[in-house]
C-alpha cells in the first residue's frame, strides 16, 4: 500500500501526540489507530502498523523511567513476561477473528476505570500494600497483554489500574511498570504480525519517529508533575476512548442503542 507524503506527515504528527499522552496515561492508540484507519489502512494492518510505531515510543519511555529509578524489572519481571505471552495469543487470534467482538465490552470497562481514578482517595505518589501476590498480578497483566495484542487502545490504562489498585504501587511507579508491560506486549504483538505479513513498514517507521519524541516529552512531564498530571489524564483518556467507541457506528453497543 502506497501512502502520499501528506498522509505520512499526518500519521507522524498523530504518533507524536499519541506518544506523549501514552507515556503519561496510556490511551495513545485512541489517536493512532483512528489516524491509520482514516488513511485508508485495513483494520488488521492498522493494528500491526500501530504496534510497530508504539514499540519505539514505549521503549523510549521505558528508558526515561528506568534512568530515574522508577522501574523495577527484577521484582516485576513476571508481569512483563505475562504481557508478552498474552499479546502473542491476542495477535494470533486477531488474524483469525473479527476484533469487534471485544469492542462491545470496552466502553463499560473504561467507564469503571474512569470511576476508579475519579473517586479513589488513595492515589498518590507513595507505594501502598499490595492486595495480590506477584503470580495473580502476572495473570491479570497477561490478560491485558492478550487484549493489547488483539486490539490495543486502552491497554495502558488497564495495566496502570492493575498495578495501582492491586499491586499497591504509587501512581508514578505504576505508570513506569505499565510502560515495561506495554513494551513487552507491543513487541510480542509486532513479531506475531510480522510473521503474518501485515505490517506497513514505511508508515510504521515514520510514525515511530513521532512516537519516540512524544514518549520522551510525556515521560518527563509525568515524572515532574506525578499524580497531579497523571490522574486527570487517566480519567480523560478513559472517558475519551469510551466516547469514541460509543459513537462508532460499528460498535455493538452503538448498534444496540441506536440501531
Amino acid at each position: 500500500m502506497i501512502l502520499t507524503p501528506e498522509t505520512i506527515a499526518f500519521l507522524m504528527a498523530a504518533a507524536l501526540m499519541a506518544g506523549c499522552i501514552d507515556a503519561m496515561a496510556g490511551g495513545g492508540g485512541l489517536i493512532t489507530l483512528p489516524a491509520l484507519m482514516a488513511a485508508g489502512i485495513p483494520p488488521v494492518q492498522a493494528v500491526a502498523t500501530n504496534k510497530l510505531q508504539s514499540c519505539f515510543g514505549t521503549f523510549g519511555a521505558c528508558v526515561a523511567y528506568a534512568r530515574r529509578g522508577h522501574m523495577d524489572l527484577k521484582t516485576y519481571k513476571g508481569p512483563v513476561i505475562a504481557a508478552f505471552i498474552g499479546s502473542v495469543g491476542g495477535a494470533w487470534l486477531l488474524q483469525r477473528v473479527d476484533p469487534s467482538i471485544l469492542a462491545g465490552l470496552m466502553p463499560a470497562l473504561l467507564i469503571i476505570i474512569a470511576a476508579y481514578f475519579t473517586f479513589s482517595p488513595k492515589l498518590g505518589d507513595a507505594d501502598r500494600h499490595a492486595r495480590v501476590g506477584i503470580w495473580a498480578l502476572s495473570g491479570l497483566v497477561g490478560v491485558i497483554g492478550f487484549y493489547d495484542g488483539f486490539f490495543g487502545p486502552g491497554a495502558g490504562a488497564f495495566y496502570t489500574t492493575i498495578f495501582l489498585a492491586l499491586g499497591g504501587l504509587s501512581i508514578l511507579r505504576a505508570t513506569a511498570q505499565t510502560k515495561a508491560a506495554n513494551f513487552a506486549s507491543n513487541v510480542a504483538g509486532l513479531l506475531t504480525m510480522v510473521a503474518g505479513g501485515h505490517v506497513l513498514w514505511i508508515a510504521g517507521l515514520t510514525m515511530a519517529i513521532g512516537s519516540i519524541i512524544g514518549g520522551q516529552v510525556g515521560s518527563h512531564l509525568a515524572m515532574r508533575f506525578g499524580s497531579t498530571l497523571i490522574k486527570p489524564l487517566l480519567i480523560i483518556m478513559s472517558l475519551a476512548l469510551t466516547t469514541k467507541m460509543l459513537i462508532d457506528p460499528k460498535n455493538p453497543i452503538h448498534i444496540y442503542l441506536f440501531g
